[in-house]
């Protein structure tokens, strides 16, 4: 939607209300609701403000120690929300109401370098240099129960109701009984301007995925970060509820697995230049213990890591092997290589940043591929392993040179910071698990 769209809408009095977002750093959906009127003479053309605490709270919104950029000692002040009108879209699952998506930047006009989206931005101005783009697309799993949110909440998460009771992948039959939901979600998508392909079913009870046409970077982490939010309130509005948590329960885990691919100004890069593919390649096996925490951030999404789960546990690549953390598919100008190391709780835009700074790394270092791996990998015993916990991805990510090198000494004692945070909430936390194995017995 153009500006100019946006504004005969209004005064048709088809749209009423505009959201100014911006991505948190738990990768949801932050920001304001205007009037229309106020939207188009004031903030399309000056932006907005917005508390710098959105990017330095924990999942609860709970201030938290330890951020350079945010705290009380800086009396925590505001940074602008510079819209993106490029982002500008209907959102047709709430009345009158438009979305549009917003950069960060300081009072002085620099960028907000810990925010998602200029991180991401500031990774794809380094391929630019050397005149490339990249695509990406994200496959996001997600559970699906018929209890309402706030029933779960009452219920504590437990004996929730599946909205299928046995393993519906690829089932037809199974998914018909959460079509309404599900088509309702992809029409929804399709009216906001995001191309899907498909719908399908998964492993786990009550598990489904809605994919989407591969894109630009970027516009690939706005439309996931958006259709993350708008899967959730589709669902609320039917009674229902989704959650993207990685590792649900002791079965099959929810992931993310991102595809992704170079282009020129000729075309696809990958297929033309076999050598710049196995360098990037090449970097990202380098690079992903140490950037783990950038696919996996919660403590959470180290559970996902099991054998014979279709989710990685070492870090090796081959063509169309489903056991390795790195799987290459596609021939000609489809070449691209999938990274299954992320679950359905990675932040997109930092997600797509770890994968580009890990893959000019090997083209700067000029690395050299390995073979592919033939056979099971999760049997490999000659392959690094995924970091097995968040404390073990923390540790990696905050003593990596390339991800200082490439993001920056601030965004990496940032994201550390975060990993702290997480790790100290969890470690003062009494789990059902430790109730249930001791409350008797110990």
């Amino acid at each position: 939607m153009t500006l100019e769209e946006l504004a005969a809408k209004v005064t048709a009095g088809e749209i009423d209300t505009v959201l100014l977002a911006l991505t948190d750093m738990q990768g949801r959906l932050q920001g304001k609701r205007f009037t229309a009127r106020h939207f188009l003479e004031e903030v399309a053309p000056h932006g907005a403000e917005g508390c710098n605490y959105l990017l330095a709270v924990d999942v609860d919104m709970s201030t938290v120690d330890g951020y350079e950029m945010s705290s009380w000692e800086r009396g925590y002040g505001d940074f602008a929300m510079r819209p993106d009108l490029s982002t500008l879209r209907p959102v047709p699952w709430q009345a009158g109401t438009a979305m549009c998506l917003a950069d960060l930047a300081w009072e002085d006009g620099t960028d907000v370098v810990a925010s998602p989206r200029q991180m991401l931005r500031a990774q794809l101005a380094r391929l630019a240099e050397r005149g490339w783009s990249s695509n990406a697309s994200t496959e996001l799993e997600f559970m699906v129960f018929r209890d309402s949110y706030e029933d779960a909440w009452r219920k504590a998460y437990r004996d929730l109701e599946p909205a299928n009771v046995y393993n519906v992948d690829y089932s037809l039959l199974g998914t018909a009984r959460v079509e309404p939901l599900i088509r309702r979600i992809r029409n929804a998508m399709e009216a906001a301007g995001i191309a899907v392909e498909n719908s399908k079913g998964e492993c786990n009870f009550g598990q489904h995925e809605i994919n989407f046409r591969y894109g630009d970077a970027l516009r690939t982490a706005d439309d996931h970060a958006i259709y993350k939010n708008a899967a959730k309130e589709i669902a609320a509005q039917e009674g229902m509820s989704i959650s993207f948590i990685a590792k649900f329960n002791e079965r099959e885990g929810s992931s993310c697995h991102i595809h992704f691919s170079l282009a020129d100004e000729q075309g696809a890069l990958f297929a033309r230049d076999r050598a710049v593919f196995d360098a990037f390649l090449a970097g990202q096996l380098a690079c992903l213990r140490e950037l783990t925490l950038m696919l996996a951030p919660n403590v959470n999404s180290y559970k996902r890591y099991a054998e014979g789960s279709f989710a990685p546990t070492t870090v090796a690549w081959g063509p169309d092997n489903r056991t390795c953390a790195l799987r290459v598919v596609g021939h000609g100008a489809g070449l691209r290589f999938e990274n299954r190391t992320g679950g359905s709780d990675l932040k997109p835009y930092l997600a797509l940043s770890a994968i580009i700074a890990a893959g000019l790394h090997g083209v700067q270092s000029r690395l050299e591929l390995e073979p592919a791996y033939q056979g099971n990998a999760y049997l490999a015993q000659d392959k690094p392993r995924l970091p097995p916990t968040l404390r073990d991805a923390r540790d990696l990510f905050a003593t990596s040179d390339v991800a200082r090198a490439a993001f920056g000494d601030a965004v990496v004692d940032h994201y550390v910071n975060a990993a702290d945070v997480e790790l100290a909430a969890f470690n003062s936390a009494v789990t059902d698990w430790e109730r249930f194995r001791g409350f008797e017995r110990l």
